[in-house]
């Protein structure tokens, strides 16, 4: 089985095994641009994605 990783409309289908960290690069998404959210509680970049997660990418905005 996968994990996915879910931002906006957009679903990315990596290895299960892998860091956060790693999935979001191999996705071309910019760590610090994005907050996980894996069943309701915010997960930091160097949790192990396991079989069958689906990961909730929230964009980060900020501004001066």
């Amino acid at each position: 089985m996968i994990a996915k990783l879910i931002l906006r409309d957009k679903e990315y289908e990596v290895r299960p095994g892998m860091t956060l960290l790693d999935a979001l690069k191999k996705s071309n998404i910019v760590p610090e641009a994005v907050i996980a959210i894996r069943d309701g509680e915010i997960i930091t970049d160097d949790e192990i994605l396991r079989s069958g997660d689906e990961i909730k990418l929230v964009a980060v905005i900020s501004g001066g």
